[in-house]
C-alpha cells in the first residue's frame, strides 16, 4: 500500500515562496508519473504541474509557468512543487497525485488519470 503525505502549505504574503513536498511510503517513486493539482474555493481541482515517470518531461498551467517547478527525488521517494512569486490567485488546497505507467516520457494532467492522491495541503496567499 502506498501512502502519501502532502506537506509545506502555509499562509504567506504575495511574492513569497514555498516548497510543497509529497512523500511516498510503501511504493517506488520512480515508477510513477506525478502531478500537483490545486483546488481553489468553489472551483474544480485543476492540474498546475505534471512530470513524467522517468524522463522528467514537465508541463505547467499557463498561470504558473515560470513561477512553479515540479520535481521528483527517487532516492527520497518524494515529489516537490517549488512555488515562487506567489499571488493571491494561487490560494487553494494543493494535492499531489501519482499513477503507475509503462510510458516513461508521458505526463498526465487530468484528475481522472491518477489513482493515488495525497490528503492536500492548504496554501493561502494574501495581498
Amino acid at each position: 500500500q502506498v501512502h502519501r503525505v502532502d506537506a509545506g502549505g502555509a499562509w504567506v504574503q504575495a511574492g513569497a515562496s514555498l516548497r510543497l513536498s509529497c512523500a511516498f511510503s510503501g511504493g517506488y517513486c520512480n515508477g510513477y508519473a506525478r502531478a500537483w493539482f490545486r483546488q481553489a474555493p468553489g472551483k474544480e481541482r485543476a492540474c498546475v504541474a505534471a512530470i513524467s515517470r522517468t524522463t522528467g518531461d514537465t508541463v505547467y498551467a499557463d498561470s504558473v509557468k515560470g513561477r512553479f517547478t515540479i520535481s521528483k527525488n527517487s532516492a527520497e521517494n518524494a515529489a516537490y512543487l517549488k512555488m515562487s512569486s506567489l499571488k493571491p490567485e494561487d490560494t487553494g488546497v494543493y494535492y499531489c497525485a501519482a499513477r503507475t505507467t509503462q510510458r516513461t516520457n508521458v505526463y498526465y494532467t487530468k484528475p481522472e488519470s491518477y489513482t493515488a492522491w495525497g490528503q492536500g495541503t492548504q496554501v493561502t496567499v494574501s495581498s
